[in-house]
């Protein structure tokens, strides 16, 4: 690893600067979360139900969510190192330009009747996803000591729009598809491409100077003058982590958020160092050896694949489930709304309990929302779709908790210099769980049943939560 100025063009700006710089960002990932969420909901809601009809299995339709996850999976590590060399706008324009293309090639697929096909542009798809969920780490590049979670979770909110609208966009953009020549199912793809088209364009414009090199530049600065990070430029640092605070009861650990302003903690601070640019081939490597010394980072990594796998798990065989009972494309997509809106629409409360109260009490909070919905949905009915309903609202409420507080638990835990690197890997296990997840969903689903599911995962969240209650102590 060298350490050499990321932009030495660029003068560190003074703390009002940097706050102002920070609140036009949130505004830029907010719009481009908007756009992008809505084209990751409108073909994610029939993806599924698509796959299933053009193979005729429903196992095989359970990949459609596999695909997706397992894209995400895939870019998650190249958004990372594109952010680490560029800056995070670099990243979110790989990820994103990346779904654009898997929009296209599934509108080929669905034309030609290609099941395969359409699986293999849903991988490219997952890039949507993978650039929803950098998004929110750029966030906290710029993120006074103890916000990181409430700057973090607003961005994950401000997919509520886009998300909830989408599976509602998905039968009227169906139709006028087909009044224009397309063939079924190709227009919610059409309409998810100009969503990130449009995700694109807002960033390429918007978001400058980035974040992440403007963090790293007053970070190089601050170590070079030997100045406390609080002193000056409180604001530029993101968030101090657990080790430069010497304190148990920060929030990553459970308790309330203890901003550091000692002068003399400063150049031992992760978050001060210099700018560092990572070989190609140690950006993995790096990033484990980051996590396997910090057991924080780790349990943090842990519960966010652990909520994103119950999750994932449950929700892709939903669809499913409600399309073999005689549910309605609207009635599906009516759930799946309720559901994404139960995943972004409270993210603000929890960052902000998470910043209160403790990440790991949010977290084990987070465990217990994802037990109650695993129960509710996988004990409903046949018919019962209030019951799926309110199942699926918890689950998304669950894995919030999951997302926001864990993601800033990680962040918090690791060095500044190396946050992309680690971030990264921990949304590569997060997606590569959740792919596996969905792929012994639908085997379970046609071998047994969608309520079995359910059992299975009530047992893997109750399990994590216990582990993270008791680590805590």
């Amino acid at each position: 690893m060298t350490t050499t100025p990321l932009s030495p063009d660029i003068s560190p700006p003074g703390p009002d600067r940097v706050a102002a710089v920070q609140r036009r960002t949130l505004g830029v990932l907010t719009a481009a979360q908007i756009t992008s969420g809505m084209g990751v909901a409108v073909s994610f809601t029939l993806s599924s139900v698509l796959v299933a009809r053009l193979s005729g299995s429903e196992a095989l339709g359970g990949l459609a969510g596999t695909a997706g996850v397992l894209g995400a999976a895939l870019l998650a590590l190249p958004t990372a190192k594109a952010s680490g060399r560029g800056g995070r706008r670099t990243g979110l324009t790989l990820a994103y330009g990346c779904a654009a293309l898997g929009c296209l090639i599934s509108v080929i697929a669905v034309t030609a009747g290609s099941w395969p096909l359409l699986l293999a542009g849903l991988v490219l798809f997952g890039g949507g996803s993978a650039g929803n969920l950098a998004s929110r780490y750029s966030a906290t590049d710029l993120s006074p000591a103890g916000h990181s979670a409430r700057h973090l979770s607003w961005v994950v909110w401000a997919a509520t729009v886009g998300s909830v609208a989408g599976p509602n966009l998905a039968e009227p953009a169906d139709q006028i598809g087909q009044r224009l020549g397309l063939a079924p199912g190709a227009g919610p793809f059409v309409l998810a491409l100009l969503g990130f088209l449009l995700a694109l364009g807002i960033l390429t414009a918007g978001l400058r100077p980035d974040p992440l090199v403007l963090a790293r530049s007053l970070a190089a600065s601050a170590r070079s003058t030997g100045t406390a990070p609080g002193a000056t430029a409180s604001a530029s640092t993101g968030p101090v982590p657990p080790s430069a605070a010497a304190t148990p009861a920060g929030p990553a650990h459970g308790g309330p958020t203890a901003p550091v302003t000692s002068p003399a903690a400063a150049p031992s601070s992760p978050a001060v160092e210099t700018v560092a640019a990572v070989k190609p081939a140690g950006t993995l490597r790096t990033a484990w050896r980051t996590l396997l010394d910090s057991p924080v980072a780790l349990r943090a990594m842990a519960a966010i694949a652990v909520s994103h796998t119950a999750m994932v798990s449950i929700m892709s065989m939903t669809p499913v489930h409600l399309d073999h009972h005689g549910a309605s494309v609207s009635v599906i997509g009516l759930v799946i709304s309720l559901h994404i809106a139960g995943m972004y629409l409270l993210s603000p409360v929890v960052g902000w309990l998470a910043d209160r109260i403790g990440r790991v009490r949010v977290l084990v909070l987070g465990m217990a929302l994802l037990l109650a919905a695993s129960v509710l949905a996988g004990t409903a009915g046949e018919h019962d779709v209030p019951r799926v309903t309110a199942g699926l609202v918890l689950l998304g409420v669950g894995w919030s908790c999951g997302l926001v507080s864990g993601s800033a638990m990680l962040t918090d835990a690791v060095p500044l210099a190396r946050r992309p690197a680690v971030q990264g890997l921990s949304d590569l296990v997060m997606n590569v769980c959740g792919a596996a997840g969905t792929v012994v969903a639908g085997v379970i689903v046609q071998a047994l049943s969608y309520g079995v599911l359910g059992t299975a995962v009530a047992a893997l969240v109750t399990a994590t939560g216990a582990w993270l209650a008791l680590a805590r102590r």
